[in-house]
């Protein structure tokens, strides 16, 4: 009937209908391969990113550009326009640890395709959802679906360090959804703990070590601090659901030790030990919970040794992030995926950080992307059906979020929380 409202189910299937023919899966697979031959280890992201930008480029984005976020270490960003309408962002990480030993199948930087396995360094965290979202969007561009808005794709540099890649990004492109391409197992993540740093530093008295009496060994006391530290089972009151999803548990975990004079130095007993302390806060557990446990853990160190004494310094602040299952970002999301698969996708929740830590406060945002628990091991792989699956999850999700029907909302299964 004329003015009607299309069923929204109905226009779900007809923009996966008609961009999913033009989803190149194979070239997902080479560009995988490809930027899995160039070594981008946390702060060397420069040379993919203008490997990146050059495939924007030759692909037909637009406004591709090499955004500086820090010198000789920039963004790869471009987007295409189909008109009025929402702004729309798929976004990852260019950015790697180093490399593991004990490589055997492949070389690390190889990208072999071995039976149905690509094989590189940071396949799954997370080169492969590069590659896959470059060439949904390519599809997109190519199929000819009556859209609305624009669709911007930002490989972004510095994840590992302090998000700064995408802190640029954000802060200079405004978007209403957006789509992070950590690895997911190809599943539907609602969010991610935080992770706050604190500094411990433990404070003895130096001396010589031929005066070993004389002196209050400081790595003696932070040695108290590391074990009450490492005893820790935090379980702070939780918003409703957060439990579900994330586990009572607030990690709080003794890692650095920086205590006494490097090799080679002059013999002298520590006067000084520094202890950072990862924490890992689930969603709306703020620093003072989390301070006031460590506080708790060093009075346990002090009351073991009565010279401890101790300074507590808030290090760095990243905050957690968790979407609500009926927000519109993850509602397209899992309608991408049950148009593609022909199953419900589960909703999970993640303990590592994404860069949502960073701009999830700005853009709704909703977690998906190839590849899981293990990483960053020797042998690192991705099978060709999660790259062909993730590629064509993220054509469906840009054509239905450029279509102006907003799938109906559906009772979630919520599975707690991933595995990676």
């Amino acid at each position: 009937m004329k003015g009607s409202n299309p069923d929204p189910t109905l226009v779900a299937h007809r923009a996966a209908g008609s961009v999913l023919p033009h989803v190149d899966v194979e070239r997902a697979v080479r560009l995988t391969q490809e930027v899995c031959r160039i070594p981008s280890i946390l702060g060397e992201e420069g040379t993919l990113a203008s490997f990146i930008a050059q495939e924007l480029e030759d692909s037909g984005f637009e406004r591709v550009e090499l955004q500086e976020a820090i010198p000789g270490r920039p963004n790869a960003v471009g987007e295409l326009d189909f008109g009025t309408g929402p702004r729309v962002v798929l976004t990852g990480h260019m950015d790697t640890k180093p490399v593991s030993q004990g490589w055997t199948e492949a070389e690390p930087f190889s990208g072999a395709l071995i039976g149905d396995q690509v094989f590189g360094h940071g396949i799954m965290d997370m080169k492969a959802a590069l590659a896959c979202q470059i060439v949904a969007l390519e599809a997109l561009q190519r199929s000819g679906v009556p859209l609305g808005g624009s669709v911007a794709f930002a490989a972004v540099s510095d994840h590992m360090g302090d998000q700064r890649g995408s802190i640029a990004y954000f802060d200079t492109h405004p978007a209403d959804l957006c789509v992070l391409g950590e690895l997911s197992d190809n599943e539907v993540f609602l969010g991610h703990r935080g992770r706050y740093y604190f500094d411990v530093t433990i404070l003895g008295r130096s001396a010589h070590t031929c005066h070993k009496h004389d002196a209050v060994n400081a790595n003696v006391l932070g040695a108290q601090a590391v074990l009450a530290l490492d005893r820790s089972r935090l379980e702070p009151p939780l918003p409703r659901g957060v439990a579900d999803l994330f586990g009572a548990e607030t990690y709080i975990v003794p890692g650095r030790v920086y205590g006494g004079l490097p090799p080679g130095g002059p013999s002298m007993i520590p006067d000084e030990c520094v202890i950072r302390v990862d924490c890992r806060p689930q969603p709306g557990v703020d620093t003072e919970q989390v301070r006031a446990e460590i506080n708790r853990c060093l009075r346990e160190a002090a009351a073991a040794d009565s010279r401890f004494a101790a300074d507590v310094t808030l290090a760095d602040v990243k905050d957690g992030y968790l979407a609500d299952p009926g927000d519109l970002v993850v509602r397209l999301m899992v309608e991408a995926v049950r148009q593609v698969r022909g199953t419900e996708p589960a909703l999970v929740a993640e303990n590592w950080l994404g860069d949502t830590a960073s701009f999830g406060r700005k853009v709704p945002t909703v977690i998906f992307g190839p590849g899981g628990a293990p990483v960053y091991c020797a042998d690192e792989h991705l099978t060709v059906a999660d790259i062909h699956e993730a590629t064509r999850a993220y054509a469906v999700f840009a054509a239905l979020a450029l279509t102006g029907r907003a799938p109906a909302a559906r009772q979630p299964e919520i599975a707690g929380v991933g595995d990676g």
